[in-house]
């Protein structure tokens, strides 16, 4: 905990050594995760599903509403484990998950009826329950399916393909940021997220569409010999960059409702885990999906 007696340098200091540390371990697990996929990355996206879901739930509450957590963090956690089985061969196709996912609910809903009963809001439990589930789980565990992206043949070219995206969402971020503080002076949305600003979004658009082509054509084909046309490259940076905003806002629209700053302190200097992954819950599955339409084999 920092001293609140301290002074504000010292303070600001205190932060950045945290956010400097965290970031010399976490940024190697990450990148080793990537590279490994398979079980490695399972179990941290089934890890980091669990603290997202742990965190949603948490700001619910606030709100004065009762949500299944530990139900709805186990399951949000195994959604990525499912996957990967999913990818060992194992028989977890499209109809089994879709079966699964019922029964799920059904569970969730009979609780409910034992459990909480009409005085516990049941309704109001299972949706934001199932919502959490889809929210944190769901939407993560696209990284896996993007690191074992049906195009990517071998190692290097999932990777390539999964940090394509991570990169972007990082590299939105860094813009919006960085032209946000030396060019903004209209705010974007203020009663959501006061710091944002016009000029930072843009930005982080104008910033990503460049990342975009360059990755694309300085990693992604050498690595993985897939590429996408130059106008795509171009538009896929745009559209990742515009989920990454969305999801940013809508965690921000959360918080503000529920009165809360940050959705933790389990990060020393970054908050909580949904602060750190907001935009990326966004911006993976429109990444997959524009993948799915535009990527080619590069040419020869």
């Amino acid at each position: 905990m920092t001293d609140a007696s301290a002074p504000p340098r010292e303070r600001g200091l205190s932060n950045l050594a945290q956010r400097t540390l965290f970031a010399i371990v976490a940024i190697p697990v990450v990148l080793g995760a990537v590279w490994l996929g398979d079980w490695a990355l399972a179990s941290i996206l089934a890890i980091a599903s669990a603290l997202a879901a742990w965190e949603f739930y948490r700001i619910a509450e606030k709100l004065g509403t009762r949500p299944m957590a530990r139900a709805g963090i186990a399951i949000a956690a195994a959604v990525p484990l499912a996957i990967h089985a999913r990818y060992l061969g194992l028989p977890v196709d499209a109809v089994v998950s879709t079966s699964v996912g019922a029964v799920l609910v059904i569970a969730l809903f009979s609780g409910a009826i034992f459990v909480r009963g009409v005085s516990g809001r049941p309704l109001e439990s299972v949706s934001l329950t199932v919502f959490g589930i889809l929210y944190t789980g769901v939407l993560l565990s696209f990284a896996y399916v993007l690191r074992y992206h049906p195009y990517a043949i071998g190692q290097a070219a999932g990777t390539a393909l999964l940090m394509l995206t991570l990169l972007l969402v990082w590299i939105s971020d860094t813009g919006a940021y960085v032209v946000g503080r030396t060019m903004g002076r209209r705010k974007l949305i203020p009663s959501v997220s006061p710091g944002k600003t016009v000029a930072g979004a843009v930005g982080a658009l104008v910033v990503s569409a460049g990342a975009s082509w360059a990755l694309v054509r300085f990693v992604l084909v050498p690595q993985a010999q897939l590429g996408l046309r130059p106008v795509h490259a171009i538009l896929f940076g745009i559209a990742v960059s515009t989920a990454v905003q969305l999801g940013d806002l809508a965690e921000s629209l959360m918080k503000r409702e529920a009165g809360v700053k940050d959705s933790s302190h389990i990060i020393p200097g970054h908050g909580g885990v949904l602060d750190r992954i907001d935009g990326m819950l966004f911006a993976l599955p429109v990444a997959y999906w524009l993948l799915n339409v535009w990527l080619i084999p590069a040419p020869r």
